[in-house]
Order: C-alpha cells, then structure tokens, then sequence
C-alpha cells in the first residue's frame, strides 16, 4: 500500500462523503462530527490493513527460514551418511 496514494484517496471519500452527507442531512455540526467519525474508523482500517501485510510478510519470512532450516539438516544428514556403492573412498573405476 502506497501510503501518498492512500492518503489521497481517503480524502477524496472524505470529502466525498461530507458533501451527500450535508445534502441528505442540512446540519453542518453533523455533518462535520459524521466526517470525523467517518475519519478515525478508515484510519482504523488502514491500520489493521498495514498490520495484517507486516504479520503476512512476518510469517512468510518464519517459512523461509524453516525450509532453510530443514535443508540444512538435510545436507548434514546426508553428509554423515556411509558412502555406498562407487562413492566409497579408494574406489577406481576402470
């Protein structure tokens, strides 16, 4: 989320929002106090939006480290392995 962006748009809605308020109302006073309402529950929005893409990213990073993880126990697992077959030091194949 671009946040110059999102500004924006949030004061497009707002303003947006103000005006078919006052007209479906007529009242200044509740029309400004339903704005600023209108206001704080998108910035709530916003927030939990940001909130949830960190968290996603968080847990997506835990994944790719796990795998990593894994395949390194992996490839010291098959490190410590006996050779078998034609890997067994000494060995010439002729």
């Amino acid at each position: 989320m671009y946040a110059p962006r999102v500004l924006a748009s949030m004061l497009g809605a707002l303003a947006v929002f103000a005006i078919v308020t006052y007209f479906l109302n007529g009242s200044l006073a509740s029309t400004l106090l339903q704005t600023v309402i209108c206001a704080v529950l998108m910035q709530v929005g916003y927030f939990l939006a940001v909130l949830y893409l960190v968290w996603k990213k968080a847990r997506e990073k835990e994944r790719q480290a796990a795998a990593l993880t894994q395949l390194a126990g992996d490839e010291k697992s098959a490190a410590k392995a006996p050779p078998s077959g034609l890997d067994r030091p000494g060995h010439f194949n002729r």
